[in-house]
This record gives C-alpha cells, structure tokens and sequence, in this order.
C-alpha cells in the first residue's frame, strides 16, 4: 500500500465533510426537512450496515453500554450537526461546532481520566476565547445565543463524547460502531418526528426522495468510510490536522458559493478555535488512554 494513499482517501473524506451542507440545502430545498432528512439518510446507510453489525455480534455482545452510549452520542451529534447546517450559516455553524478541543479536554480528564498538561488548556482556552467572540463576546451576556448556535454547539460536544467511547470501546469493531451511531440518528431523528417537532415531508417528490439517497450511498457513506480508513491507517496527530481540512473546505465553498461573509470579530473568533484545533492535532501522545473500557 502506498505510504501517501491514506492521505489521499482522508484528505478527500475530509473535503466531501467540508462540503456536506451543499447536497444538505439542495435536499431541504427539495421540500424534505433537517430531521426527516437525516432520518432517511442515516436510516439508509444503517439498514446498508445490518449485516455487518449482525455478523459481528459476538465481538460487541459483551460492550451492550458502550453501544447504547454510540448509539446516544453519535446518533445525537450527526443529528445535531446536519440539523444546523441546514437552517443555519454554514461558516458559524463549522467553527462553533469545532471547540472539539474544549470537550475533548474536558472529557478526557473528567470521564477517561486522562492527564492535561499545559498546551491542552491552552488549546481549550483558545478555544472557549474564540466561540466567545463569534458569539458577540460581551454583548451576547445580555441575551442567549441563537437556537441554531446552541445546537451548532451540541452537535460539536456530543461528537466529542462519542470520540472518548469510540476510543474507550477498542474492542468494539468500527464497523459496528459505526452502524450502531447511524441507527441512533433513525432512532433519535424518528422520535422526534413522532412528538411533532417537524412535519413529515408528505408534499416531497420522488426526485427529493432519489436525491437523499443518493446523497447516502454516494456522499455520506463514502465520507464516513473513508474518513474512518484513513485515521485507522495513519498517525493520529497527522490525521487531526488532516482532519482539520474539513473547516477550511466549509468556509472557502460557504463564502465562494453561499455569498457568506464574517465580520472582524467572528474571523478572529475561527482564526483562535483553529489555532485550538491545530495544538490537539499536534499531539501525538498515545499513552494518555487509561484501561476504562465499557
């Protein structure tokens, strides 16, 4: 296998993320809605997935809570996360979503019991001082964050939980990891559906229906795939900042294609949550996971 092939396949994993919100807003212009629409994209790929997962059972039957925790966690932020790039802006909605470094942090040393040093403060500290400012810094201590921030927010910690039980659970096959997280986005996004959060896309045609499962099979599928390939083929700092890609891909495609723009405070904002990210990709420590297991 070529040394440079995991790059290459993690490196366009990473775009296909980065510009995910595309074939998101054309779908949710079709007449299909952010929960119905995960609902049946993630509903796809996880019915894809069953066999997998089923013929896997005997190596996950001994991890039930560690899958019920996936299942949680992981289906909550892929929920979370496309809910709030379809009904918000794709640049704010990336970076608040990006204080990773903050939960990571924190869930590692509060869950996992991982050591902290110096530089992973200063990365939560950068981090925390940069969604400050994009959340209008002093200003925004008169009144809460938007909705679709709070949520841009969640989507961004809930993906960091599921991270330490994806680490904690390494006897658990990806695969089955990741199959048990799609059926957590049906399950949760169908739930929601139920209570009447939102409507059910009755007035959608077969071209949204078409559309959203192709976006499944050909997008979402093959940047989850490869995504997860190229991090298991590669240090992990090295993936991180490869990682990273997926940020700067949303911004550059947002502002070229979306005619978005961010004031002054907000690029300083990113520029201090990137620098966060850049120092956690920057480690290449692998001894700070203690023996929990779940």
């Amino acid at each position: 296998m070529s040394s440079h092939l995991p790059v290459v396949v993690l490196l366009g994993a990473s775009v296909l993320w980065g510009l995910t919100w595309l074939p998101l807003k054309q779908i949710n212009g079709m007449g299909i809605d952010g929960i119905a629409l995960t609902m049946g994209a993630y509903g796809i790929l996880a019915l894809l997935l069953t066999p997998l997962l089923m013929a896997q059972f005997s190596q996950w039957r001994q991890h039930k809570r560690a899958m019920a925790m996936i299942l949680l966690f992981g289906g909550g932020a892929n929920l979370a996360f496309t809910y709030a790039l379809i009904n918000g802006e794709v640049i704010r909605v990336m970076v608040l979503f990006y204080l990773l470094p903050v939960w990571g942090v924190l869930g590692g040393k509060f869950f996992l019991r991982e050591g902290v040093d110096l530089w992973r403060w200063l990365g939560a500290a950068l981090a925390v001082t940069g969604a400050f400012v994009i959340l209008g810094g002093f200003d925004a201590l008169g009144g809460a964050p938007s909705w679709i921030d709070l949520i841009a927010l969640l989507s961004g910690l809930l993906f960091a939980m599921n991270n330490l039980v994806f680490r904690a659970a390494a006897e658990v096959p990806v695969g089955s990891k990741i199959t048990v997280m799609f059926y957590g986005c049906l399950i949760l996004a169908g739930a929601l559906l139920g209570l009447g959060v939102e409507q059910l896309p009755y007035d959608a045609d077969a071209d949204a229906w078409l559309a959203l499962a192709a976006y499944a099979v050909l997008w979402l599928l093959l940047a989850n795939i490869g995504s997860q390939w190229g991090v298991s083929h590669m240090e992990a700092g090295r993936s991180s900042i490869i990682i990273i890609m997926e940020l700067i891909t949303a911004v550059i495609s947002a502002t070229l294609i979306a005619g978005e723009r961010m004031d002054a405070m907000e690029m300083i904002g990113g520029v201090l949550i990137l620098a966060a990210a850049l120092i956690e990709a920057l480690r290449t420590k692998e001894d700070d996971l203690p023996e929990t297991t779940f």
